[in-house]
């Protein structure tokens, strides 16, 4: 009877260590990744799906009104990073997440202290700006909240989507250069229902486009998106023919929500051109 007993001892004492192996405590379970942001096109994503205690940090250039991808306001409610190693191994967050230009020594530092650094590119489509947006927001824990972003994104490109012809444009960039049409901007240009003038013109990618030559060859519409002299010249004025609209330079380089407000302005130009 007593062999019985411990028997029986024995199997309730396994099948507890079992459990406890198995069953994981509600808190832990919940828990998701804090994460620190060093690039600004993440930041801006992020701050839009992660939960406003997992975003531990975002980069230096969204505090800057001259180079955020954000709202300036909802940016300085995070506090802010230089990307330095120090910085974030006082942060001790989760996940760090850097752009594919991550200088190779900050990231050799911070895989050697045990850091999971996870890299994106510069999206170049509106399909790889959906899949940036998904794979942030399952790194993050919130594939809901990604599946959300995702689907406003795609109202706001619906609801910018011209019934009339396209029109002739030039996106007029920081210092005189104008985007190549693999460009993640020129694929939204061509969504809003313009056409590039630039590309009609032989110029590519990042190509640098006088005064004279617009001049010459002048489009229908004239986007400016930069202050160099050139962009600026009371000239341009006197071009009856030629609608002139301003884009601010944050609405260039990033995914994500930054689409939503690249779309709406654009729309609002077509708008203003009737």
């Amino acid at each position: 009877m007593a062999k019985s007993a411990n028997g029986l001892w024995l199997l309730l004492g396994s099948l507890s260590l079992f459990a406890c192996g198995q069953a994981e405590p509600p808190e832990k379970a919940r828990a998701q990744p804090t994460i620190v942001s060093l690039n600004p096109c993440t930041d801006a994503i992020l701050a839009e799906v992660a939960g406003p205690e997992q975003l531990l940090a975002i980069s230096h250039y969204s505090h800057s009104a001259a180079s955020t991808s954000m709202d300036l306001a909802k940016a300085r409610g995070y506090n802010v990073t230089g990307g330095t190693v120090e910085e974030v191994v006082a942060l001790q967050p989760d996940i760090v997440v850097a752009g594919a230009f991550m200088p190779p020594a900050t990231r050799a530092a911070l895989d050697d202290l045990g850091f999971e650094v996870v890299t994106f590119g510069v999206v170049s489509s509106i399909s790889d700006a959906r899949t940036q947006i998904r794979d942030l927001a399952q790194l993050a824990g919130a594939v809901d909240s990604g599946d959300r972003l995702v689907a406003d994104v795609d109202a706001a490109l619906l609801n910018a989507k011209p019934a009339g012809d396209a029109i002739s444009a030039v996106l007029w960039q920081p210092s005189g250069i104008v985007p190549g049409e693999d460009a993640l901007v020129s694929e939204l240009l061509r969504h809003a229902g313009f056409t590039s003038h630039s590309a009609a013109m032989g110029l590519q990618q990042a190509d640098y486009l006088s005064l004279e030559r617009m001049l010459t060859n002048p489009p229908e519409v004239l986007l400016l998106a930069g202050q160099e002299r050139s962009q600026q010249h009371p000239v341009l004025g006197q071009l009856p023919d030629i609608h002139r609209a301003t884009l601010d330079s944050s609405l260039l380089y990033c995914g994500g929500p930054t689409i939503i407000r690249m779309m709406d302005r654009l729309a609002g130009i077509r708008g203003e051109i009737g």
